[in-house]
């Protein structure tokens, strides 16, 4: 049986990743998580035989500890972190804290014998974008604020842990990435709670920064094809979408396919943190997959239905 332990669990993409991986009843996962930002909501399968969740700080190294001591981890998929645009703004110190939790988990995988630590880094150590489509490898790392710079120095802790120990590890950098489990600190899950209740969506700025939205499934499906057929071992892979949408038109997108009555308001726009484009090269991301990556359309439909069944 594989031990794996997924720290920031109770969040959208770990809840979401912890649900696929508890399938395989040869995995025996262990969440935690401080529930700062997640939701014991987004695990429901506590029911499950191989699962365990426990309430833990990982930037709190003896609550850590404790817990990798104990069960000697095969793998460590490592997604804690403070996230949300404006809650990153407004906490750059407790965002540095996050610096902690990396040296805490890599020190003890190094120490327990995990065989590859998982890394969730963010589209946005790219910064204000250079090069487009924006490549794993030849495109500058131009980040400045604290979040993107955080990303990146945990990058450069996996990389230096298996330079100087051997230690394996797979950076996936994740751009926005939507499923019914997202709370409403990101665009898309805000957006559409404002449509489906016919309240006004507001913008900042004109609009026209662009993002590109990866549905969750695509973000699952190559994270565990990673794990389980070994791609991408001591390499960095974009985990996103390649269909860049600006800001404006996904509002007018989500109006029109939830026959919303919402108004679209422009608000001025933000002092920082607000990129103009995303768009990542996907190539890696695709080889692996071998399928082409869900339509923002197709995404927002599931999402949309799968929210009418829970309100009905």
């Amino acid at each position: 049986m594989k031990k794996i332990l997924v720290t920031g669990g109770a969040g959208n993409v770990g809840g979401s990743l912890v649900e696929v991986l508890l399938k395989n009843r040869e995995n025996y996962v262990v969440v935690v998580d401080n529930l700062i930002t997640g939701s014991l909501s987004k695990i429901p399968f506590a029911s499950f035989p191989n699962f365990k969740f426990i309430k833990a700080d990982v930037n709190n190294y003896d609550e850590i500890a404790a817990i990798m001591l104990s069960f000697q981890f095969n793998y460590v998929f490592h997604y804690a972190a403070l996230v949300g645009v404006k809650r990153t703004l407004d906490n750059p110190i407790k965002v540095l804290d996050d610096i902690q939790g990396i040296k805490n988990i890599l020190n003890l995988s190094k120490n327990t014998g995990v065989n590859r630590v998982f890394y969730s880094s963010s589209s946005e150590v790219y910064g204000e974008p250079v090069e487009y489509p924006q490549n794993e490898h030849t495109t500058p790392l131009n980040s400045r604020l604290p979040y993107a710079i955080v990303k990146n120095v945990g990058e450069a802790f996996l990389k230096s842990f298996h330079k100087e120990y051997g230690m394996d590890y797979t950076i996936f950098r994740f751009f926005n990435t939507y499923g019914p489990r997202q709370s409403q600190d990101f665009v898309l899950s805000k957006f559409l709670k404002a449509a489906m209740n016919n309240e006004d969506i507001t913008i900042y700025g004109d609009g026209s920064q662009t993002r590109t939205f990866c549905f969750i499934e695509d973000n699952l499906d190559v994270t565990v094809k990673s794990l389980e057929n070994n791609h991408c071992i001591n390499d960095v892979m974009n985990v996103g979408n390649d269909h860049e949408t600006s800001v404006l038109e996904l509002a007018s997108k989500i109006i029109e396919i939830t026959n919303s009555k919402s108004k679209i308001i422009h608000l001025p726009p933000l002092q920082e943190g607000d990129m103009t484009r995303r768009m990542p090269d996907t190539s890696k991301m695709k080889k692996i997959l071998g399928r082409e990556l869900t339509s923002l359309e197709s995404g927002i439909t599931r999402i949309v239905n799968e929210w009418k069944n829970y309100i009905d």
